[in-house]
């Protein structure tokens, strides 16, 4: 966080660390890696900074603070560079690289610099009183970094397609693959409507970039990062879902309806903490991954999977921020209108045949009459399923059906697209710590914001939602034990493919929280007594 030079300080030669107080008791971990074509090895501790870490292995990559690295395991696939990396042996190493290195240009302004000093400094401060980076100053320093790499990327400076090739955007010109785009940066105080409109121009610029090879397999993962990605490039990766998964040619669709269609899908995400666009855009990348992951594409027709991925992109279309168990207690219009049953998902149902209803937008138009009628019924029936009041009734379906399961017979695929719909729907704790941890605090924001206004309206109060009662591992370690595990397992019995994909990261975020919950206890424990 503080800075490398552009000439790294030396060190002993193969072997990077991350300081360890003496006599601390902390217990460090080993990683292999292999950099400039020499294996290195890393040694840190799990309570070392994000920062710290990713500082580090720019220093064993002899790379600026500038410069873009990525890490890939042994089976090729790209890992976070966290302080959660796993540790393992010479044989299994990791691979470090430098994916742009032409960012030395790019001058950071001088107020940035002053802020980034300034936190460091606090933060230095701080651990020597406490021991330990407290969780509000780690928030604070994320957000400086990302700010700090959207300046790189939005810098005039960025002339060559090298500059863009971590994003993966390229400006096709006949066989050719060249970068002449460059992205301005947002306009200050802007309206919504100004901010949607200046999306959907940059949205379109993009359009007709190539997105690479690399950031499409990417696409195809659950280790995706949502958080590296503005709205309008979202919105381009979801045309290229659709791209790849051949629906324009199957179902005749015109790209300019397409592009119409995914930007009013943009616009009705309310700005809220957790169930806004970037949500939409997990859950439908998610269930994206998941499509080519189980080789869905040669199990259930084209259909059916245009009626999950189209499910996913709408399923909390113009959320409110509060759920339905306050649509309920507090007889908003919502609930009288859909006479208490699933309220919000009811909801998202007719926004999204709402967007569908205009010519302009209706990516449905060029289907036959029953081909609409199944899409639509499809589509209903996925996103009513995203109710967490009929989890159970679900899985308990998915359940009796999984000994003979059948993919040809209607009932039982009808099911196993809700399952899916709903397993990426709450997916966050199936992706790496440093994507699931910040959408836990979003989540734990828009809770407390309902709770707060029932307190004030005199309403009952759900427990897991009460500022003064939850703590965020609290908030997870049941959630992960009683409804991740049991529906991410059901569906893993039918793909066992998804075993290393999905079920072991929910059971280490288990244990993370677990273990969190339990230091927490410990640290209550003497002050109490």
């Amino acid at each position: 966080m503080d800075g490398w030079m552009d000439e790294p300080p030396e060190r002993p030669l193969g072997k990077v660390q991350c300081h360890v107080p003496p006599g601390s008791g902390m217990t460090t971990k080993i990683i292999h890696f292999m950099v400039n074509g020499r294996l290195e090895q890393a040694e840190f501790s799990a309570d070392c900074s994000a920062a710290d870490v990713k500082d580090l292995f720019r220093a064993a990559a002899e790379a600026g603070p500038h410069h873009i690295l990525k890490m890939y395991n042994a089976n090729g696939s790209v890992v976070n560079i966290s302080p959660r990396l796993e540790a393992n042996s010479e044989e299994s190493y990791y691979r470090l690289e430098v994916v742009a290195s032409d960012l030395r240009s790019v001058a950071m302004p001088p107020e940035l610099d002053n802020m980034e000093y300034r936190l460091h400094h606090l933060e230095s401060r701080v651990t020597e009183d406490v021991g330990k980076t407290p969780d509000i100053i780690s928030g604070l320093k994320s957000h400086v970094e990302s700010f700090k790499r959207k300046l790189e990327f939005h810098s005039p400076h960025c002339q060559s397609a090298e500059h863009l090739s971590w994003m993966g955007l390229f400006k096709a010109d006949g066989d050719q693959q060249l970068s002449k785009f460059c992205p301005k940066p947002k306009t200050p105080q802007l309206s919504v409507q100004e901010e949607r409109q200046q999306v959907r121009r940059k949205f379109l610029n993009m359009s007709s970039l190539q997105v690479t090879e690399e950031v499409r397999e990417h696409l195809k993962t659950p280790i995706f990062d949502n958080w590296q990605w503005e709205e309008a490039e979202m919105l381009v990766l979801l045309q290229v879902m659709y791209t790849d998964l051949d629906f324009l040619t199957a179902f005749h669709i015109e790209p300019e309806v397409l592009q119409n269609f995914l930007f009013e899908v943009y616009c009705h995400y309310n700005n809220i903490p957790f169930h806004n666009f970037q949500h939409c855009f997990c859950v439908t990348q998610m269930m994206y991954g998941l499509i080519w992951l189980t080789d869905l594409r040669n199990k259930l027709g084209r259909v059916d999977l245009l009626i999950m991925l189209t499910s996913a992109l709408c399923h909390d279309l113009d959320h409110p921020g509060y759920n339905n168990v306050y649509q309920i207690n507090a007889q908003t219009d919502l609930a009288l209108r859909y006479n208490d049953i699933s309220p919000l998902e009811n909801h998202h149902c007719a926004v999204a045949f709402g967007i569908l209803s205009k010519p302009e937008c209706n990516i449905l138009k060029n289907l036959t009459g029953e081909q609409y009628k199944h899409i639509r019924g499809g589509m209903i029936k996925c996103i009513l399923a995203t109710d967490m009041a009929r989890h159970y009734e679900i899985l308990n379906k998915f359940k009796l059906m999984q000994p003979v399961f059948d993919f040809t017979n209607q009932d039982h695929k009808e099911v196993l697209m809700k399952i899916m719909v709903k397993v990426s729907d709450i997916s966050n704790e199936a992706r790496p710590m440093a994507v699931a941890e910040p959408w836990l605090d979003c989540l734990l924001q828009e809770f407390f914001n309902q709770s707060d206004t029932e307190k004030l309206k005199g309403l009952p109060v759900a427990p897991f939602m009460d500022r003064d009662k939850v703590s965020k591992p609290s908030s997870q370690t049941s959630f992960i034990r009683f409804v991740l595990l049991p529906l991410f397992s059901e569906l893993t019995k039918l793909f066992p493919c998804l075993e290393q994909h999905i079920l072991e990261p929910v059971r280490r975020a288990l244990e993370y929280y677990s273990d969190m919950e339990r230091a927490s206890k410990d640290e209550e424990g003497p002050a109490k007594a």
